[in-house]
């Protein structure tokens, strides 16, 4: 049993709990950075149709969003450095971040490359043809088209990614990392005040989780601008749009479950 409950020590915990605030943003950081990369690679081979790429790409799709984080953080932490050995490279001193934040950088890629796969799949294949009929290289179409739609299309999904990594990143202490989970877990073993502990870990990533979704969204609207529809002032009549991009959005499923072969 712990010590009786005292709100007081949910405030003494949180400069202590916010002084590992910067591991865990640096674990969400290098994880984007990372995930953003393989999403790309992994989602070109299904947007081209390459055939024994594309069966690869399904396939790391499939394992990464269909076992636990805590598996694979296991299995990447003590497994490949295993692996690496049989082929003369010695990753044991190597610290342990770098497996933190490798493992979670390819678990996002797996939903990245969904991502984009169905951002870019969204946008009217119509806008395309027109743009190589008015002269647009492909690089052009892609870069002024396709993209910009694309990008706002994808913008609420990488919300909901980015939210959800800041919390999967609680899983990181389990290895030994010292972010804010594992000094919650430090502070209350020391003090017993568990719950106090616990109340102001949660208290925090609120806020972190609020700042970040707000932040995201303010980067949507601006993206989605050209979606709002246009006052009589400005044009005398409004076009009415055949579709919307949260619709389009509804359809990609953000939810991590895993991927069909």
């Amino acid at each position: 049993m712990g010590a009786p409950f005292d709100f007081s020590f949910v405030f003494s915990f949180f400069p202590k709990l916010a002084s590992t605030l910067g591991i865990t943003l640096l674990i969400v950081a290098g994880s984007l950075v990372v995930g953003m990369i393989v999403g790309f690679l992994i989602a070109l081979p299904r947007l081209y149709r390459i055939p024994a790429l594309r069966t690869f790409s399904q396939v790391y799709v499939s394992f990464f969003r269909g076992t636990p984080i805590l598996i694979q953080l296991f299995l990447f932490y003590y497994g490949l450095p295993e692996i690496l050995k049989l082929i003369g490279i010695d990753m044991s001193k190597a610290p342990v971040l770098v497996f933190v934040i490798l493992t979670y950088g390819l678990h996002t890629g797996a939903f990245m490359s969904e991502m984009i796969r169905a951002s870019v799949m969204a946008v009217d294949r119509g806008q395309l043809e027109a743009a190589y009929a008015v002269g647009m290289t492909g690089r052009q179409a892609f870069t002024r088209i396709v993209l910009p739609q694309a990008l706002a299309i994808a913008v609420p999904v990488f919300s909901n990614l980015v939210i959800a990594l800041l919390k999967d990143t609680s899983l990181a202490f389990t290895l030994g990392v010292m972010e804010m989970t594992g000094k919650a877990q430090t502070l209350g073993s020391v003090t017993q005040h568990f719950i106090e502990s616990y109340i102001a870990l949660a208290l925090i990533y609120l806020v972190v989780s609020f700042t970040l979704e707000k932040v995201l969204k303010a980067a949507e609207v601006r993206l989605l601008r050209h979606e709002l529809p246009d006052t009589p002032a400005r044009t005398g009549f409004r076009i009415q749009k055949k579709g919307s991009y949260r619709r389009v959005v509804a359809g990609i499923g953000t939810e991590k479950g895993g991927a069909e072969l």
